[in-house]
């Protein structure tokens, strides 16, 4: 059997990497196809190499552009690679405009279309991310969930007949991972000059939080007067908005860093105090290392984190700042994002269907 997989940015690098493994215990060929939507290396090339992920078979190198012009280049160039290789499967990832392109680029040439991470749904139509999970979702003849309530969406809009929960394939990275990294720690702290629970780490880069000036320095200038020092791992969209308004990344107790490769980010979320982010994969990881979160958005996909108290959502600077400082939420022990085989029955469902 051939499973072919498109990825493209940051996330789905780290999906990619229990599947691969998976997917190569089992025999099975696997072409890995990068879009290059993400092309810096340290949010590309260095996730291959820390999480073992074998080199793409295929590099599109589209690189960035408006979501139309990013999207319509990488399917002009996805019609060629599908057509070479005849997949039996195009396996697709999480909500990036690299899913949404493969996922067309399948349908139209009329190959199964499998996507992975179905069925989550914030319900803002003014992401982007919501419209390519949505239409994945719809033209996908497999739907892999993370999640029940994934699956209850799923089943709302009249796709349980093809819909399939499988858990989470970024808790099978993150618990090999984070288990693997207690030399990543110390180090971290040594080159940081932090110390363990004594600083705040703190990601920022949607567009509705970078690209609104007041919003913005609001957001930074919050982050610069938390009670301890928080990490600021700067996004390159982060970088260039402050820039443009002359905002300094270095005031008050900000420390910022380049991006982290995924196990050092790991690392420094395991011996963080808290997380302060838009990300959506970052909160669910905290949930998963016990770490508070408070997610600058106005809502979220991973609405478990938010359910048993250990996800807080911060719409304003004293939203964030009041959320930053609650009490340490009570211990749980749900594990609604399964137990770290997702990837194991992704490529069952695969080779059964």
């Amino acid at each position: 059997m051939k499973i072919l997989s498109v990825v493209g940015a940051r996330p789905q690098f780290v999906k990619l990497a229990p599947v691969a493994q998976a997917a190569e215990a089992h025999g099975l060929d696997h072409v890995i196809v990068h879009t290059g939507q993400h092309y810096d290396p340290m949010l590309s090339d260095v996730f291959f190499q820390d999480l073992a992920i074998p080199t793409p078979d295929v590099h599109l190198g589209v690189g960035s552009g408006s979501h139309g012009v990013q999207t319509g280049s990488m399917l002009a160039s996805l019609d060629g690679v599908l057509d070479e290789h005849r997949p039996d499967w195009v396996l697709v990832y999480g909500d990036t405009n690299s899913t949404l392109a493969a996922a067309l680029s399948a349908v139209k040439m009329h190959l199964p279309l499998a996507h992975l991470e179905a069925g989550l749904r914030s319900f803002n139509r003014r992401m982007p991310e919501e419209h390519n999970r949505v239409l994945t979702d719809h033209a996908a003849d497999l739907c892999l969930a993370p999640t029940a309530v994934a699956m209850g969406h799923l089943a709302a809009e009249g796709l349980a007949p093809r819909s399939l929960l499988v858990g989470d394939v970024m808790t099978d990275v993150l618990l090999r991972v984070r288990d693997a990294g207690v030399g990543r720690t110390r180090d971290l702290l040594a080159r940081t000059a932090l110390e363990q629970d004594g600083y705040y780490l703190a990601t920022i880069h949607r567009a509705e939080n970078t690209d609104d000036p007041a919003r913005l320095r609001a957001l930074v200038e919050t982050l610069a007067h938390l009670d301890r020092p928080t990490l600021l791992l700067a996004h390159p969209r982060l970088v260039a908005r402050a820039s443009e308004q002359g905002l300094d990344l270095r005031a008050g107790n900000l420390v910022p860093h380049d991006p982290l490769a995924y196990p050092d980010l790991i690392a420094a979320a395991l011996a963080s105090a808290g997380i302060v982010t838009d990300s959506g994969g970052l909160q669910k990881e905290a949930f998963l290392l016990g770490v508070p979160c408070t997610t600058v958005r106005e809502e979220t996909e991973w609405v478990e984190t938010v359910e048993l108290g250990w996800n807080v959502l911060a719409n304003s600077a004293e939203e964030v700042a009041d959320a930053v400082s609650r009490p340490r939420p009570p211990a749980t022990d749900a594990t609604p994002y399964g137990r770290g085989d997702a990837a194991e029955q992704v490529v069952a469902a695969l080779t059964s269907a």
